[in-house]
């Protein structure tokens, strides 16, 4: 197929576009490398230097003809979706919107999108929380990405476009931006490699479902090759608390630091963990590396990145 995916400069899309490379497929990247790396760029694959919102996708889109497209081009950064929501929204929402109607004009068959198991359930005592949960974000991030799975029922139920969302967990690994856009571990890991400051926020205790980037990788490529429509979790099904995070990456990178705790983030969400046994039945995907051994894996990526 030929496969295009925007945001395929970034951490989840360039781990996607190897995987898919791998598999033989032609893979184009649409990017404007405002968060994207050159560095994470596939050499086998073509780039096309432009934002989601760019009054020009329609004539890319009908010049090259696309198969299918991987949307992982977003605005990812939940404390500024809450700063600007109109931002935020103008990305995630219309973005999609455009490239939305770029598939259905020029034949796309197949439109998968990353949305989120972290912010789209919210706070909920249904622990691993199944893909038919009710779905209450608390974020403006998290309503876009809810807002733009409506819309793809409407394309997929009225347009006839095939459409699919893939729900993550909090994706770690290789390639993740430390500079504060998203990631905890990416962002401790260069804090204890370079010794800068660092804390935990509140008590520590809040938990996520952490899921290593190529598990996601993978299960994005699963998406892409189905044809069914709805949306699957793309998690572990296992909480992990930042506490127990910081004691695992430090004992990773050899660091004997101590975090120390500072002032709760208001609003911040305090669970979450995503039940994938549908995900399995719908792919055929299950996550392969636990916890520890993404830790391992990504701390070695992040000393040869940052020294120490």
């Amino acid at each position: 197929m030929k496969v295009l995916v925007t945001g395929g400069a970034g951490f989840i899309g360039s781990t996607t576009v190897d995987q898919l490379v791998r598999e033989g497929h032609r893979v184009v990247v649409l990017d404007d490398f405002s968060t994207g790396r050159e560095e994470n760029l596939n050499p086998e694959v073509e780039v096309l230097r432009l934002s989601i919102t760019s009054e020009t996708i329609p004539q890319v889109f009908a010049e090259w003809r696309f198969d299918a497209v991987m949307h992982c081009a977003a605005q990812i950064d939940v404390r500024k979706s809450v700063e600007n929501p109109v931002f935020d929204a103008g990305v995630n929402i219309l973005g999609t919107l455009n490239l939305l109607e770029a598939c259905r004009r020029t034949g796309v068959k197949r439109f998968v999108f990353s949305s989120t198991g972290g912010a789209i359930y919210g706070d909920t005592e249904l622990r691993p929380t199944p893909v038919g949960a009710d779905c209450q974000p608390i974020s403006p991030y998290g309503i876009t990405k809810f807002s733009v799975e409506k819309y793809l029922y409407y394309y997929r139920e009225i347009q006839g476009l095939s459409t699919f969302a893939v729900r993550y967990g909090n994706v770690y690994g290789p390639r993740q931006n430390p500079h504060g856009e998203a990631g905890v571990v990416a962002i401790f890991a260069r804090r204890l490699l370079e010794n800068l400051p660092l804390q935990i926020n509140g008590d520590g205790t809040q938990s996520r479902d952490y899921v290593f980037v190529e598990d996601v990788a993978r299960a994005n490529c699963l998406a892409l090759a189905a044809d069914c429509g709805g949306a699957a979790n793309v998690g572990t099904g296992v909480e992990t608390d930042v506490n127990r995070l910081y004691e695992l990456l430090a004992a990773a990178l050899g660091s004997p630091r101590t975090a120390p705790h500072g002032p709760a983030l208001a609003g911040e969400q305090r669970t979450s963990c995503l039940s994938w046994e549908a995900t399995r039945e719908l792919l055929g995907w299950a996550p392969r590396v636990p916890f520890e051994e993404g830790i391992v894996r990504t701390a070695e990526w992040f000393r040869a990145r940052f020294g120490g």
